[in-house]
């Protein structure tokens, strides 16, 4: 760590001599002429090396990429969100501040204002009358063209990997524009964006441990939610008819390249529908999420080229586990020796009702071979007690869940309205979670079943990952590239920083 102490240590000494001069190292707001690639537009044409017209007078912002001094001249390169733009210090034009560009470091942000146009190569150019320091940088910047090497510290100091990795720079402006686009896609399509609570009394609408927490005040336990489904429902017992939500829910469980205890879902509700018309929303969306924004309906995925484009294939989750897992889904027998073949344990396996040997069948044998785009239908009933049953099969649900790459991205049914039903199988969903960590609730949710007795059209529902969307269509194999913080083990700052070391510009910088 000697590299990044002495560093530090001159750029400390560098900050105190700037006080020392009564110079603020951070300044204050700037009136600026636009981002940088605006301003660059406004560069006047040259040619033959003569301007056309009068160079306009510009302010610009932006942190110092990189320092040429020669002397009484100085270059650097300024970027922000937008571009780069070359900057022209030199002693005649700013004799009284020239003496602070040896106080400049790469990392700095800086306002200049000076004429622009072009330089004698052509570059465009700010040639700055006066410069101010906006933040004087004291961590040097991970080495150019290497990035942060280490994963873990990108994950840990994302914004140092924002400032050195454009790749990833450039990854979470296209997932901003991605939850964009489909509030604007549902939008369209007469949806209403809603909020509903973070903490919740009773917690449903998945099969998941909670966190729980404390109100203090009220003097009762809370839990974050895992799922908003059943409060967005009570919202079409209201009225309102085609509802969504776009937010985060936590759920306790284990950290993986498709999993982070906290994520962001988009669950939406359209009354007077079901879960067909829920699968020509989500590959509809989902492709015309990616040919606006890819210009491309095809991804590359893990080194899978990936088409989303509509129509999905429909198969019924029986028909999948016949023909990709070879065993009989109507046998436990034959549904345990695969389970067992695929290495997991036999006293687990053991104890599996038929309905879960079939889920752990499908989450374990069949899911991971499901590289393109597929919808899978019928689930067995048991597995989930807020979904309406197939009225020519009760042991199945109108239910699916769409896979793609090998993991679940949305997940979907027709909703069940009859509130004297919902309660039945909320009692026995209650029987047969008991003992299990993931379950759908530890009590009845009371509230909800007098909802739905006020009355409950027909509808469909979805959850949508956004994460995995977005690991999807940027063809990243961990949601922890799409998550700009994701959730890690603390570490101290010196060993974050032993681990940078190697991440740092060689030489003196």
């Amino acid at each position: 760590m000697a590299n990044s102490k002495r560093i530090r240590e001159e750029r400390l000494g560098k900050l105190n001599l700037l006080r020392e001069k009564g110079i603020p190292p951070y300044g204050d707001k700037v009136k600026l002429d636009g981002d940088l690639a605006a301003i660059c537009a406004r560069c006047p044409e040259s040619a033959d090396g003569r301007e056309e017209k009068t160079p306009p007078l510009v302010t610009a912002a932006g942190r110092i990429s990189a320092i040429r001094n020669m002397g009484k001249s100085c270059w650097l390169d300024l970027r922000d969100r937008s571009g780069k733009i070359q900057v022209n210090l030199i002693h005649k034009r700013m004799p009284e501040t020239f003496s602070l560009v040896k106080l400049l470091d790469i990392g700095d942000f800086i306002a200049v204002s000076g004429q622009l146009h072009k330089s004698r190569t052509g570059e465009i150019t700010i040639f700055a009358d006066t410069m101010t320091f906006q933040a004087k940088n004291l961590e040097p910047l991970p080495a150019k063209f290497k990035g942060l090497r280490d994963v873990e510290i990108r994950f840990r100091r994302r914004y140092l990997d924002l400032v050195a990795n454009e790749d990833s720079r450039a990854r979470f402006i296209l997932r901003s524009r991605i939850i964009s686009h489909i509030r604007s896609y549902l939008d369209r399509r007469g949806f209403l964006e809603v909020e509903t609570p973070m903490l919740q009394p009773i917690y449903g609408g998945a099969a998941a441990r909670p966190f729980t927490t404390r109100h203090h005040a009220l003097d009762m336990d809370l839990y974050l939610r895992i799922s908003p489904e059943t409060y967005l429902k009570r919202l079409l017992v209201g009225g309102l008819d085609r509802v969504y939500e776009l937010n985060r829910n936590f759920r306790n469980e284990g950290i993986d390249t498709s999993h982070n205890p906290e994520f962001t879902m988009i669950e939406l509700y359209q009354a007077y529908a079901d879960f067909t018309d829920m699968m020509e929303l989500l590959e509809d969306l989902v492709s015309d999420t990616a040919k606006v924004l890819l210009g491309t309906t095809r991804v590359n995925f893990a080194g899978q080229d990936i088409d989303v484009s509509k129509p999905w294939p429909r198969k019924r989750i029986h028909d999948l586990i016949r023909e990709s897992a070879a065993c009989d889904p109507g046998d436990d027998e034959s549904l345990r020796s695969r389970l067992a073949a695929a290495g997991m344990a036999g006293e687990k396996v053991a104890a599996l009702s038929h309905d879960y040997l079939i889920k752990e069948i499908m989450d374990e044998v069949v899911e991971p071979k499901l590289i393109q785009p597929t919808i899978v239908t019928h689930h067995p009933a048991s597995l989930n007690p807020l979904c309406r049953l197939n009225r020519r099969d009760p042991s199945l649900s109108d239910r699916f869940e769409a896979i793609v790459a090998g993991f679940e991205l949305a997940n979907a049914f027709s909703e069940l309205n009859d509130p004297l039903e919902q309660k039945a199988r909320f009692e026995k969903q209650l029987k047969l979670d008991r003992g299990r960590e993931e379950s759908y609730g530890d009590s009845v949710d009371e509230d909800y079943v007098s909802a739905l007795e006020v009355g409950m059209p027909p509808a469909g529902g979805m959850g949508l990952g956004i994460d995995r969307l977005v690991m999807l269509l940027t063809g990243q194999a961990s949601i922890r590239e799409v998550i700009l913080f994701p959730t890690l083990k603390p570490k101290s700052r010196e060993e974050i920083e032993t681990a940078m070391e190697e991440s740092l510009p060689e030489g003196t910088e």
